[in-house]
């Protein structure tokens, strides 16, 4: 262990002397060791973010889409519906599920009447899709308990109601059979520039109040599960047995959404990888050069530690390691030079949306730029080593 730390420490002073040759081929080691921990970093960070808008739209992975439409000319009642659904929830021990149908409602808007287009769903719908207003807030457990109908609504619908900011309370009239004033919690950002008035309530707030268009035909509600990946397809069959068996005259459907992304598979990890590759080995080719000259300069300070009774393996071991620890400083600068990099990326400026969990620096991504540019250096080292070694005593004096 001594002969190790000792080696170590003559190869620092070694760089120190020759501090300038050194610098000017490690440069490029550095630079390439940031690109790929960089592009490995960056790429996980893409990742999330993609998964994080896939999930907005289909669900946490892995999320089980449940529907059980009528086959026949009768339809099972909601209350029916609702009541298999929370039997299946609580059979299984499900902690996040949401029931969810589409329909048409009436608002009374300043300007008259209008039909909007309603997504009816429960609490844990937010958790599932992130869902993120830009005003107000999305639903609690405690909305459920209200009075009177609580809305979460889109941009357009905010407009058309004559307000800009969701500051003081934000009332519509539901109507319907028996009209009802509603109160907006929440706003949503448009989906697309030219989206129609949108809206979202609470399952019980629907049953209560709501009259839906029977133009629109049965109100039929779906079911989605955020269950665990490694129980999803085991849940697939028995959910799907479950519900057919208890609504007869129905199809029942189970079906997975919510699938990870990976912006680093297949051949795009290999070009990556290859482009960072040719870098290093670029970075190391120059150091293979400053190495040698090096030796050459050194020959009559080894033939003189030779003739003190150096071993071969010790001179071997020492220019060796003048390349691994310069090439492994060069890499600790890459990593650093990297993180500071990715940790001020606009990431809602680039991708048009932040980030719910943004992942930490990836280790991985830390630990295959240090451990490239050591081996790197490792080989770089290799030759100029030899060389060493092979150096006759009584001519390196004599040199």
């Amino acid at each position: 262990m001594t002969g190790v730390v000792g080696a170590v420490v003559e190869a620092w002073d070694e760089l120190r002397i020759h501090k300038v040759r050194v610098l000017l081929a490690l440069i490029g080691v550095a630079v390439a060791v940031t690109a790929i921990t960089g592009i490995t970093a960056a790429a996980q960070m893409m990742n999330q973010v993609f998964t994080e808008q896939a999930e907005r739209f289909g669900g946490r992975a892995t999320t089980l889409m449940v529907s059980a439409w009528p086959t026949g000319s009768t339809t099972p009642s909601p209350e029916t519906y609702d009541a298999e659904f929370t039997r299946v929830v609580e059979r299984y021990g499900i902690e996040y599920a949401s029931r969810e149908l589409f329909t048409q409602l009436i608002f009374r808007f300043p300007t008259g009447a209008q039909q909007v287009q309603a997504q009816v769903v429960d609490v844990d719908y937010g958790a599932m899709r992130r869902i993120q207003p830009v005003q107000g807030s999305w639903f609690v457990p405690s909305d459920v308990d209200r009075f009177a109908p609580a809305l979460v609504v889109n941009e357009t619908f905010l407009a058309q109601l004559g307000v800009e900011e969701l500051g003081a309370p934000v009332t519509v009239v539901l109507g319907g059979d028996d009209p009802v004033r509603s109160t907006v919690v929440g706003v949503l950002k448009n989906s697309w520039a030219e989206e129609g008035p949108t809206v979202m309530m609470l399952s019980e707030h629907f049953a209560r109040w709501a009259t839906p268009d029977p133009m629109w035909g049965p109100v039929v509600p779906s079911l989605s599960l955020w269950v665990p990946p490694e129980l999803a397809d085991e849940l697939t069959g028995l959910v799907r047995r479950d519900l057919q068996a208890a609504l007869p005259g129905t199809r029942a459907e189970v079906y997975q959404q919510g699938e990870g992304f990976d912006v680093l598979e297949g051949g795009v990890r290999w070009v990556i990888t290859g482009i960072g590759g040719v870098a290093l080995l670029l970075g190391g080719l120059g150091l293979v050069n400053i190495s040698l000259v090096t030796v050459r300069y050194r020959i009559r300070e080894i033939g003189i530690r030779r003739s003190f009774g150096a071993t071969s393996a010790r001179v071997f071991f020492g220019v060796l390691m003048e390349s691994v620890v310069a090439t492994a400083v060069a890499g600790a600068v890459g990593v650093m030079l990297a993180i500071v990099v990715i940790k001020n990326i606009p990431i809602e400026q680039i991708f048009g949306t932040p980030l719910d969990d943004v992942p930490p620096f990836p280790t991985s991504a830390a630990v295959v730029g240090m451990v490239s540019a050591t081996a790197v250096g490792a080989l770089a080292g290799l030759i100029p080593a030899i060389v060493a070694v092979r150096v006759k005593v009584i001519d390196a004096i004599r040199y």
